[in-house]
């Protein structure tokens, strides 16, 4: 018997489809789902949607990225125009988009190609202006030139912070589930200890634990917390009273405090990030690492920057770190992307929200066990197995194998509490992601 269904959704065209109706609905805010008992081979397959009238950037326009060395579709068996052969391997486990750059990047890309030399490059006074009127105009925070470290990468930053500031055996303090990375730089690379200071979870939000927060602060070999702010892959946006807090306890117990802020700007509707310049007046134990790297999707671009105003912390930093040379397109793409791209960005964001609250609302029809909440910012989602009654090993048997859908498992970012959670990347084509989704709840709809 078929059952009607409403949820919160964004607007598609209407295309019926094994059973399945998606119906454009006059209100501009819903969705009508008439649902068959099982969930069939293509349940969603949207018609592009003309987005002239909505966005001027067509997100829905999905991009091949076979042989353009990605690291996300290696092993996939194929192209992401394909995503309905059940034989490919849908990816979403990679912090990168399969949206394509926006077109001043683009072009940058091309004008720095064409002059066929691509020799030892460094920051110009136009690098260092677009950085410091981006975060005028978008944070109203003031940096100065000399703040500015430019950096290949977020983590070459951050690693360089680890090195600098502690020594073999020292501990670092995290908060998982964070970003699994970390942990490998603390532990794998330089020889430290990965301090973990639990988030408490509530029911999917997570919170700081002040009282651990404090204890693993006033130990003396503790000497460097890294704070990921936005939290990947938790989804929160730090309080400008949460961070701070984090600020006084760090700086009582002189630990450098290192906020990875590369998400800041990917954002959903009613959330603000606070850049940790703007949490405290006394910057003496502070280092903000910032990128453009997840906003504007040009990670393999590998251009960051540290921003540490205090002269004592920025000298002993750049003791370790040294250079600050980058590559002639990173250079480019920087000054594009701040100066020409903000329309582009107002565009993704409202696209990543769509993914968001589409994914949301087709898990809580044909996967309800599943427990989500919406993130305040990032385009990750941390998904929540634990009622299934299943191992960490069968559920990625059940998603990776037989869905053939390639998440990223939870313990990667939370080696003790994670067994039983996935992480989601949203940021692709909708229909691809709804296929993915889809082929994950015709593995699971059986638990």
């Amino acid at each position: 018997m078929t059952t009607n269904r409403t949820c919160s959704a964004p607007i598609f065209p209407y295309r019926e489809e094994s059973g399945i109706l998606l119906r454009r609905m006059e209100n501009h805010g819903m969705i009508e789902m008439a649902e068959s008992d099982r969930i069939p081979r293509r349940m969603i397959r949207l018609r592009r949607v003309d987005w002239r009238n909505v966005m001027k950037t067509n997100f829905d326009q999905i991009v091949e990225r076979q042989g353009t060395y990605s690291v996300k579709w290696m092993g996939a068996g194929g192209n992401g125009v394909d995503y309905l052969n059940p034989e490919i391997t849908l990816p979403f486990q990679v912090a990168d988009m399969d949206l394509a750059c926006p077109d001043p990047i683009v072009a940058a890309m091309h004008r720095v190609a064409d002059h066929r030399i691509y020799g030892y490059s460094g920051a110009t006074d136009e690098y260092y202006g677009a950085l410091m009127n981006w975060y005028r105009r978008v944070y109203d925070l003031e940096l100065k030139r000399e703040w500015i470290i430019p950096s290949h990468g977020s983590m070459s930053a951050v690693n360089a912070a680890i090195s600098a500031f502690t020594n073999v055996g020292d501990g670092v303090i995290i908060c998982r589930p964070v970003y699994g990375h970390f942990t490998g730089c603390i532990e794998e690379e330089y020889y430290r200890k990965a301090v973990n200071v639990q988030l408490i979870n509530s029911d999917g939000y997570y919170t700081m634990d002040w009282d651990a927060f404090e204890a693993a602060c006033a130990v003396p070999t503790n000497r460097v917390f890294i704070l990921c702010s936005p939290a990947n892959p938790v989804g929160r946006v730090w309080t400008k009273e949460e961070l701070a807090r984090m600020c006084e306890i760090t700086r009582r117990h002189s630990v450098i405090l290192v906020a990875d802020e590369v998400h800041c700007d990917l954002l959903m509707k009613g959330a603000r990030h606070t850049p940790i310049l703007q949490a405290t007046d006394d910057w003496s134990n502070i280092i903000l690492v910032t990128g453009i790297n997840k906003t504007f999707n040009v990670a393999g671009l590998a251009c960051a920057n540290a921003v540490i105003p205090d002269d004592t912390l920025r000298g002993i930093f750049r003791k370790e770190f040294g250079g600050g040379l980058l590559s002639p397109f990173s250079i480019a793409a920087l000054i594009a992307a701040l100066t020409e791209c903000d329309e582009w960005l107002a565009d993704l964001r409202e696209y990543i929200e769509g993914n968001i609250d589409a994914a949301i609302a087709y898990l809580a029809e044909a996967m309800p066990k599943v427990k989500v909440r919406k993130p305040e910012g990032t385009y990750i989602l941390w998904l929540d197995f634990s009622a299934y009654g299943l191992s960490a090993e069968e559920i990625h048997d059940k998603i990776y194998n037989r869905a053939k859908v390639r998440l990223q498992d939870g313990l990667v970012h939370d080696p003790d509490l994670g067994g039983q959670f996935q992480r989601l990347c949203v940021p692709c084509a909708r229909e691809v992601l709804m296929e993915g989704l889809r082929r994950m709840a015709e593995e699971f709809q059986n638990n």
